[in-house]
């Protein structure tokens, strides 16, 4: 059984642990396949909102894909909810991001 599979398996087993949901998120963008990880990416944040990291990890996918407008959107998204939860250091990486976008 792969890496991919066995996720894919953790996530079958508990579909609403966001980790393990990252960790399938993660590995799609490992591996280039930037569509399975925005439809992950958001699953995971419709069902748990505050999971900060995600809105970077989709801006990203999203910029490989060409698609400035839709990252833009996540990144946005991510900075609001960093403010929210006051996550200072992905309030920082997400603007980061965004500032390079341009």
């Amino acid at each position: 059984m792969s890496r991919l599979e066995s996720i894919k398996a953790m996530v079958e087993q508990a579909p609403a642990d966001s980790r393990i949901r990252f960790m399938l998120c993660m590995e799609y963008l490992g591996a280039q396949q930037w569509e399975e990880a925005l439809a992950e990416l958001a699953a995971l944040v419709e069902r748990d909102p505050d999971y900060v990291t995600a809105y970077y990890q989709g801006g990203r996918a999203n910029e490989q894909l060409g698609r400035d407008d839709q990252a833009r959107a996540w990144y946005e998204r991510g900075i609001a909810t960093a403010k929210r939860i006051n996550d200072a250091h992905a309030l920082s990486e997400l603007q980061a991001a965004l500032d390079l976008l341009g």
